[in-house]
């Protein structure tokens, strides 16, 4: 993988994961989180998806397409207006022994080294499914440099046991899997910014909205 090239991959906690199909909610500062776990999760029993927004306009979603073209995504609609087919399609890949990865804040984050308020289809999905969530925390990547470590560290799987029914049980799980995340991130954080060409990468497929929106708003106040 040519990331494994420019940076160092470091995975723990391998010895955690379950025997049988679980989903993965993991953090998301950067757009290279997916890629990365696409190229070094450690579990070769079971072929890994990725959860992604499906973007019409190409010039953003470069990311989520590079995943469909390895046919490794789930992509949805943004705004939830497939949420069934979506569903349907989430959950039959954990169904069939298959891995779901799901960047479980539901939108890049541009902190390092906390997470923000996971979604409840993190539990949604998996209580659906029958399956565990494995919490995992990426770390360093929020700005790459040439030879960063970047930790990729896997939590022990959060079950299914003790919850509620529907919606409420859902929220019950979610919130399970924020305090492990939360525990797994705790001092994993590099503010340290790189020069031009790190930081050319780091934010090159980053699609981050609300930053955007906030300066065009600031910009029309300001005429």
């Amino acid at each position: 993988m040519a990331l494994g090239s420019y940076l160092r991959v470091r995975v723990r906690g391998a010895a955690h994961l379950p025997d049988s199909a679980y989903l993965i909610c993991f953090n998301h500062p950067s757009w290279t989180d997916p890629l990365i776990l696409l190229g070094f999760w450690p579990d070769a029993r079971r072929r890994l998806h990725i959860f992604g927004p499906r973007e019409m306009n190409m010039s953003v979603g470069k990311r989520n397409a590079i995943i469909r073209w390895g046919e490794r995504g789930v992509p949805f609609q943004p705004g939830g207006r497939d949420i069934v087919e979506v569903t349907r399609r989430a959950t039959a890949v954990l169904r069939g022994g298959g891995l779901l990865a799901v960047a479980g804040e539901g939108r890049l984050s541009d902190r390092e080294g906390e997470a923000l308020p996971l979604e409840v289809g993190v539990g949604h999905f998996a209580l659906l499914a029958g399956v565990p969530v494995v919490p995992v925390a990426i770390s360093g990547t929020r700005w790459i440099r040439f030879g960063k470590t970047i930790r990729v560290t896997i939590g022990k799987p959060v079950t299914l046991g003790g919850l509620a029914r529907g919606r409420a049980g859902a929220r019950q799980l979610t919130d399970r899997v924020q305090r492990s995340l939360d525990v797994l991130l705790q001092g994993r954080h590099d503010t340290r910014r790189p020069g031009p060409v790190g930081r050319w990468i780091s934010e090159l497929f980053n699609e981050r909205p609300w930053l955007i929106e906030g300066r065009d708003g600031a910009s029309s106040r300001n005429e």
